[in-house]
Order: structure tokens, then C-alpha cells, then sequence
């Protein structure tokens, strides 16, 4: 038995001898650097988990194998995973940071630099070259993106601008919450997300983006492919850096770009303004393909929704997805059209996708009618509000007990009758919404007005994002 192996097994056996009785299997968990440790070790019977923290003895054995292992071709490994049986079944595992280290198990960056100056490595994980030698290179203030900007124009330094690679904001951005709305309907626990402001992708194979909405018809998509060659060659080659925001406007700053940037990982950047797309040293869309979610055209955004409807789709469903891809386009996208493709049964979610919808802007939300007593209550709670002056009339002239609700198409108008014999001009009417838009006027209700507080209801729940992109 080599040296290595007979240290893991005097491991394994320190550790059982620490075992509680009737133990089952323990699990170890060895994160262990020159400048810092971490330690967990959990023992599992039939009913319990039990958490203890191995013996100085045990740690010292663990620190030799890993100066054995620095030793190896494959370097000394970052975490040293053992699993031991009360029958003696060992199984142990090293990683070597080919994915990044959760919570609790991630040192300082300066703790790995240490380490690898200590024990040079033939192939650090990207994400750890980056962790530990990104400097805050791809940070980008509103200060920092201000002084930018202006170097760039003085320097006469242009974003390429890229056309037939990603579509139109707006119909990326309709496309994007269209399979956010298919996955949350169907109960999937990853996909696509929408958020206020704010669209979202986490791939499988750890590839991302975010798609960033901003006033005046202007957007930010960014974020990283797991693994970027250009940052590869870059963090473990010594390479040049790609230069992602050349070229770009002051508002493209960190609020609106993904959190890979304050890691070193953003792999893309590009920007939406005037109707087109930017970018400065960015890779081209195909090459940041598993980084963003399937919504290059209507067809290949209808396929993924048709795809998580059903297992064999047949040609109802077909014309219902593409229809609800045709409804989130066109900003009208109603309860209905989503019901029409997954049903709504229990096994399905139909609010929270219809939600998706509604935060990316892009449902009609039918009101419901408010009922007259409601209204009333809604109107008096307000008068009071206003105080004794509030009305521009005596209080006792407009007693809230004579309040009267009279119906219009999208709402109510309330107001006390005047006395009889008595002619006044600026009388206190209320206009108030089935969405609950209230209106205090001083005038006679007004046919032209109720009709102009309908056309202005229609507007309000019919659109979100307007066609330059704007929320």
C-alpha cells in the first residue's frame, strides 16, 4: 500500500473510533490550504444526524495527504471527501475545484494565492484563476462607467454595431418571460425567471445571463459562458483581457450588468439603444448560445413551450403555444391564452406563469368589477382624509350618509345630490376605477369625462413595454 492510500484509511479509521454507538455512515468534508482549514465530519444513524469536528490528531493526518498528493501529477487537491461505513466500505473523493466551492468552504482569495505559489497547479479552474486574479477588472461604477465612457469618445473608440445575431430587445424580452411563464407553469424548479426590471437565466451547465430593461428604449444583456475560452486564455495563460465594454454608454454600469462582472466571469456585454444591438470585445451571439435562454425566433420559443405542455403534443397545442408566443409579442397575453396550452389543473401553476407576464409587462389584467359598497367605503375613507376643508364646501353641506354611486363602463362616479332648489358650480364628484384609480373633481359628473377614464383604463391593461422597449 502506498503512503497516500495507508493515510487515508488511518483516516478512515480515526474517524469511526470517534463514531457514536450505533452509527451508520459518516461523512468528512477536508477543505485544507497552507494559510486556512475547514473541517466537517457528520455521522448518521437510523434516525439522527449527528455534527462533530475531528481531532487535531485526524487533521494532521489529512494535512500529509495532501503533501503527498502535491507530489502527483494531478497537484494537491483543494477538498478531500471521505464516506466510511460502520461494515468498513470506504469511499473517498478529491476534488479539485472543478466546480466552485460552497458557502463555508471558500477562503480569501489572497489564502489561494498563498497556496499556489506554494504548489503551482498545471490547470487552476478558470473560476478560481478568476476568483483569485480578476482585481475588479470587470467592475464597472456609475463613476467608473461616466470616466470610461468619455476616455472612449476622446479616444475615438466605437461599439460594433450587431445586427441578424439576437433579436429586438422587445421581442427578446416578450420571448425571454413567454418560456419564464412555460417553466414556472409546468412547476420547474429551473428556467427562465422574470423579475421587476429584470430577466434572468441560470443554465444547467452553470452558463448565464441577465437581460436589464432601461428607460428611453434601452436594454443590457449580459453574462458569462462556464469556461469562456477568451477568459481562459486570459486568467490561466497570462492572455489580454477582452475589452467588454469598449465603445459603451455611461449607463451600461454595474447595477444593470449580471454578478459574474464582480467575480471576473462576465464572459458578454452587450447593449439595446436606438433600435439596435452593441457590443465592444463581446464573442457573437451564437458563441454566448448557452448562456441565454431559447428565444431566437417565435419558432424556437413555440418548440420550447410545446416541448414542456406536453409529451406528445398534439396540433391543439401547437397553434395554443404559438399563439400565446404571438399574445406576449403583441403585449396582450391573458389568462386564457396560457390555460389554452397547460390547462389548469392542479399539477400545473397557471398564476405564477401568468405572474411572469405580468412583472415583464406584458399581461392584460382583466379587473374585477368593484362592487358598489366597496366603492362607497373607499370614497368616504378618502373624503375624511381630506379634512374639514378638503372639499372647498362646508362639511355639513355634503353629509357622507347621502354618498351616491352611480355605474359607468370601467367604474363608478359618487357624489351627495344637490339640495333641491339649489343651483351650485363647483360640486365635489368622485370618479373611481375598478382598478382603483380615484379622481376628485369640482364639477358636474361628466359624460366626457367617464368616457376619457375608460380609454385611459384600456390603456392601462393593455401593454407594459412599449414597441422602442421601454417598460
Amino acid at each position: 500500500m502506498d503512503h497516500g492510500r495507508e493515510l487515508i484509511h488511518t483516516i478512515a479509521r480515526e474517524l469511526s473510533a470517534m463514531a457514536p454507538a450505533g452509527w451508520q455512515r459518516l461523512d468528512a468534508v477536508f477543505a485544507i490550504t497552507l494559510a486556512a482549514e475547514v473541517a466537517h465530519v457528520v455521522f448518521v444513524d437510523a434516525e439522527h444526524a449527528v455534527s462533530m469536528q475531528p481531532p487535531e490528531s485526524v487533521l494532521a493526518l489529512v494535512r500529509a495527504h495532501r503533501q503527498v498528493a502535491a507530489t502527483m501529477s494531478a497537484g494537491p487537491w483543494w477538498q478531500l471527501l471521505l464516506g466510511v461505513t460502520a461494515s468498513g466500505e470506504l469511499v473517498v473523493d478529491y476534488d479539485y475545484g472543478d466546480e466552485p466551492f460552497p458557502d463555508g468552504q471558500l477562503f480569501a482569495p489572497e489564502v489561494y494565492r498563498h497556496d499556489l505559489e506554494a504548489f503551482p497547479h498545471t490547470a487552476v479552474p478558470m473560476w478560481l484563476a478568476a476568483y483569485v486574479g480578476h482585481n475588479g477588472r470587470q467592475q464597472r461604477t456609475p463613476p467608473q462607467a461616466v470616466a470610461r465612457a468619455r476616455a472612449d469618445r476622446a479616444a475615438e473608440v466605437w461599439p460594433r454595431l450587431v445586427g441578424n445575431e439576437f433579436p429586438p430587445f422587445p421581442l427578446m424580452w416578450a420571448r425571454w418571460a413567454t418560456l419564464a411563464a412555460a417553466f414556472t407553469a409546468v412547476r420547474s424548479a429551473v428556467g427562465p425567471r422574470m423579475m421587476p426590471w429584470l430577466a434572468i437565466f441560470e443554465g444547467a451547465a452553470r452558463s448565464g445571463a441577465t437581460l436589464h430593461p432601461l428607460p428611453g428604449g434601452r436594454a443590457v444583456l449580459s453574462g458569462g459562458v462556464w469556461n469562456a475560452p477568451e477568459l481562459a486564455t486570459a486568467y490561466r495563460l497570462g492572455g489580454p483581457f477582452p475589452e467588454l465594454y469598449a465603445g459603451a454608454p455611461e449607463w451600461v454600469a454595474g447595477p444593470v450588468l449580471n454578478p459574474r462582472a464582480a467575480n471576473g466571469l462576465l464572459s458578454f456585454c452587450y447593449w439595446w439603444e436606438a433600435g439596435h444591438w452593441y457590443r465592444g470585445e463581446s464573442p457573437s451571439a451564437d458563441d454566448c448560445a448557452q448562456a441565454v435562454p431559447g428565444m431566437w425566433t417565435s419558432g424556437t420559443t413555440t418548440d420550447m413551450v410545446v416541448s414542456l405542455a406536453a409529451v406528445e403534443p398534439d396540433e391543439r397545442v401547437r397553434t395554443a403555444a404559438a399563439e400565446l408566443v404571438s399574445a406576449a409579442e403583441g403585449r396582450v397575453v391573458t389568462r386564457d391564452t396560457l390555460v389554452a396550452v397547460f390547462g389548469d389543473g392542479e399539477q400545473v401553476d397557471i398564476d405564477g406563469a401568468f405572474y411572469q407576464f405580468v412583472l415583464a409587462g406584458l399581461a392584460v389584467v382583466v379587473a374585477r368589477r368593484m362592487p358598489e359598497n366597496e366603492v362607497t367605503s373607499r370614497v368616504r375613507d378618502y373624503i375624511r382624509g381630506l379634512g374639514p376643508d378638503g372639499l372647498g364646501i362646508p362639511t355639513a353641506d355634503y353629509p357622507l350618509s347621502k354618498l351616491t354611486a352611480k355605474r359607468f363602463d370601467v367604474g363608478w362616479v359618487l357624489y351627495v345630490p344637490v339640495s333641491e332648489g339649489r343651483i351650485v358650480m363647483d360640486w365635489p364628484v368622485f370618479y373611481l376605477t375598478d382598478d382603483g384609480v380615484l379622481e376628485h373633481s369640482s364639477s358636474v359628473a361628466s359624460a366626457q369625462r367617464m368616457a376619457e377614464l375608460g380609454q385611459q383604463f384600456r390603456q392601462r391593461h393593455g401593454s407594459g413595454i412599449d414597441g422602442r422597449g421601454s417598460p
